[in-house]
């Protein structure tokens, strides 16, 4: 008995699967209509008569197991004894469950004949439409070597997305050679379908002139709302609205008119989607780190201003809808060109279009430009090579041209210097401040409790000469662990926290955050600002901030471009370790008159006029040509000529008078000059040395055996190698190296094996971006 009704249930809990599962297959009109439809929608001819056909074989299997019962129940004399008490009548329904049973695998075995009918006659219209619907070959041809493979695992694969269905394959070879000729690259056109190959492509529509603009409203609108960070940056936007327009209006006047096309951009904030975790929206009313959302906002001001299109999105799902993102998950490449000359991003940004843009990302990841806070050096770039020698971490390896990466401040000249605004003031702002300053009042950096902590030997020797002042974060109900003589403001707005600014006379940092935005505001202000020198430097290999950055950098202040770009009397960098150093300092701050002060590049005109520039010429979408060499008297000496010379008091070298120069090359290749470098500095640190930057976009004009003889260096075997320190000689041996690849010619990096070839051009005072002849 118990066998009986094990079967009987297995029995109908079978047909109740099969007929879900063909209700499911055949009354679903629509993608997503049932959880079988999709998997309809993706399989080809030869699956879905596979399925109808298991089907039909699973209710014949089923129909033979209880005919077997039936058969077992007559023959045996087991359950004779038991008929008064089971009856008959009891069991009819399953000899109705049978015949139903028998009806349905009838039905499916007549659908799967149909199907198989009206597939084949599909297939045959098919092949009168284009005459080889189902007649492919794998073409082969040595210009696509990959095509048999990627039609290979298109066989095996082409189902795990359905946005291959999306773009017509369905199974059949030709959909296949079709879908890898026209939507991807990687087999040869089909004969039979080349049909718009002899029409002639439209002539490009002619470029709209950009124009400054002098409204910022409809940019408030392009922002959105539903974000306390969108919320801040607009505020940040709208309180220095007047500021911009009147910078604007400034640069406009500068350029004279100069012809500017239009760009169309796309701003992308990674960080801010919900799928990134939106981490700093819920911490922009508790003081978290702002200094990202401060140079957002100024970029947001900045492309808008110049007078480019721009579209901004916050969400992933805008963001496939900008790009044409086809539906599916993320194989495929986007369903038209890109309709974007740039896109600014994040890394978090990055990678999401890294997984919704297929193929896509590849040919068109030369648009994309990447703020990146605390920079990527190419060690850390070059995929291959951070793999190898040890320098992969979370953030790199992405194999851009290392200057798509845009920093908060100019850390290495290997990444192009982004920046933001601080506030400037006017003639009567900064007499108030000056007549208005409280020389024994200093203000902490530092808006979090934690930053407090462990410093109360500091505190205590400025508590002697100081009023002390903070800006912690806390609620009501739990005040921060700050000690008692602090007058603590709590998390003020930003009007507000300026207005303290313009009283002290001190802005004191701990070590941490790092590189912010705040003690430029300080010194804007009117305040001196006091930190710590880090002996060692801090680095990924000694402090775990760093740690898996892309950078090697060593950090020797907490806010290096202060203490290298602006220096005494504004920013005072001392051993916190020295009691006695500290004290002096701040004695000597409290008598020293200063002015406020704000680098010319953090202005609203130098961040405009920077960006500009690298939007007129910053183009990674086309390989630079090599420059023609001086004339020569005859074509053999033509070749060992470079367009470099030896400087007049033969120290370095400059670009040959004679050479050719093009008018396109930016940098102009007249900033050039190239230096060698000590065993332990790196080209950045040499470059300084000689008052110059390095620019990394000139490595290609060095990277010549000739131009170690230029230098008088002796060569007794030169080698080309992958190494981020190349070109380089190794002096005690006499071996010299050049660059096998371009991506990882970096102005970071030292060795004290090698002296390094470097780059270096001059720049404009206060605008450290850009040469002397680069706007």
């Amino acid at each position: 008995r118990s066998r009986r009704i094990f079967v009987l249930g297995i029995g109908f809990f079978t047909l109740c699967f099969l007929m879900t599962s063909l209700g499911g297959q055949f009354s679903a009109k629509r993608l997503g209509d049932s959880p079988f439809t999709i998997r309809t929608e993706v399989m080809g001819a030869l699956e879905s008569r596979g399925v109808l056909r298991r089907m039909s074989d699973m209710l014949e299997m089923l129909m033979k197991r209880m005919d077997i019962l039936a058969r077992l129940e007559n023959s045996t004399d087991f359950h004779k004894g038991d008929e008064a008490r089971f009856p008959l009548d009891r069991f009819q329904p399953a000899a109705g469950l049978m015949e139903r049973i028998q009806a349905i695998a009838q039905n499916v075995s007549d659908i799967a004949i149909k199907v198989d009918q009206i597939l084949r006659n599909s297939l045959l219209n098919g092949k009168a439409v284009d005459g080889r619907r189902d007649q492919c070959e794998v073409p082969r041809d040595p210009k696509y070597p990959d095509c048999a493979g990627k039609v290979e695992w298109m066989r095996a694969r082409w189902t795990s997305d359905p946005c291959y269905a999306f773009f017509g394959v369905d199974g059949t070879e030709c959909s296949f050679l079709i879908y890898l000729s026209e939507v991807e690259w990687f087999c040869p056109p089909l004969p039979w379908r080349n049909r718009t190959a002899a029409l002639p492509s439209p002539p490009p529509l002619p470029r709209v002139q950009a124009a400054f603009r002098n409204d910022l409203a409809h940019l408030l609108e392009l922002i959105g709302t539903g974000k306390e960070s969108l919320s801040f940056m607009k505020k940040r936007i709208r309180h220095l609205a007047q500021q911009w327009l009147r910078a604007a209006r400034r640069l406009e006047q500068k350029l004279k008119g100069r012809q500017r096309d239009q760009k169309h951009i796309l701003i992308h904030i990674g960080f801010l989607t919900e799928e990134s975790g939106d981490v700093f929206s819920p911490r922009v009313l508790k003081g978290g780190p702002l200094g990202e959302m401060v140079q957002w906002a100024d970029i947001l001001a900045t492309l808008f201003l110049l007078g480019h299109s721009l579209r901004v999105t916050v969400s992933l799902k805008e963001l496939q809808s900008h790009l044409g993102v086809p539906p599916g998950r993320g194989n495929c490449p986007l369903t038209n060109p890109l309709p974007f000359d740039l896109i600014y991003t994040d890394y978090h940004g990055l990678q999401q279009m890294k997984q919704h843009m297929g193929l896509s990302f590849k040919k068109y990841r030369c648009r994309v430009r990447v703020i990146d806070t605390f920079g990527t050096e190419p060690a850390y770039n070059h995929e291959e090579y951070a793999t190898l020698r040890g320098y992969r971490t979370n953030w790199g390896y992405w194999n851009l041209q290392p200057t798509q990466f845009m920093t908060m401040f100019p850390h290495t000249p290997d990444n192009s210097f982004m920046g933001f605004v601080s506030e400037e003031l006017n003639q009567t702002e900064r007499q108030s401040i000056k007549s208005n300053k409280v020389s024994s009042m200093a203000v902490v950096y530092g808006k979090e409790a934690s930053i407090w902590k462990g410093k109360e030997k500091f505190l205590a020797i400025l508590n002697k000469y100081m009023e002390i002042h903070g800006t912690v974060y806390y609620e009501t109900q739990r005040p921060p662990e700050v000690p008692a003589f602090v007058k603590n403001h709590g998390l003020l707005p930003q009007h507000e926290f300026q207005q303290l600014l313009r009283k002290a006379k001190l802005f004191i940092g701990f070590g941490f955050p790092y590189e912010g935005p705040a003690p430029l505001e300080a010194i804007a202000n009117g305040c001196v600002f006091l930190q710590a020198r880090f002996n060692p430097p801090h680095s990924s290999l000694n402090h775990e901030f760093f740690r898996g950055k892309p950078t090697s950098r060593e950090v020797s202040s907490q806010h290096p471009y202060a203490e290298d770009f602006i220096g005494k009397p504004h920013v005072w960098t001392v051993d916190y370790n020295n009691s006695e150093e500290f004290e002096a300092a701040i004695k000597t701050i409290m008598s020293t008159q200063v002015d406020p002060y704000l680098p010319y590049e953090y202005t609203c005109e130098g961040m405009l006029e920077r960006i500009h520039a690298y939007i007129q010429h910053q183009d990674f979408c086309t390989t630079p040509s090599p420059p023609l060499p001086p004339k020569a008297k005859s074509p053999a000496m033509q070749s060992s000529l470079s367009p470099l010379a030896l400087s007049p008091n033969a120290t370095h070298l400059v670009w040959s008078p004679s050479a050719s120069r093009d008018p396109h090359a930016w940098p102009p290749v007249a900033s050039l000059q190239v230096w060698v470098s000590e065993p332990r500095h790196s080209c950045t640190e040499t470059c300084q040395r000689h008052g110059l930057v390095c620019e990394p976009t000139f490595f290609r004009f060095l990277n010549k055996k000739e131009v170690f003889l230029q230098l008088s260096i002796t060569c007794d075997s030169t080698e080309y190698e992958m190494n981020h320190l190349y070109p380089a000689v190794a002096e005690n041996v006499h071996e010299c190296y050049l660059q096998k690849e371009p991506l990882l010619f970096s102005c970071a990096g030292y060795n004290p094996k090698y002296r390094r070839l470097c780059p270096c051009r001059d720049y404009r005072k206060g605008q450290v971006a850009l040469c002397r002849d680069c706007l």
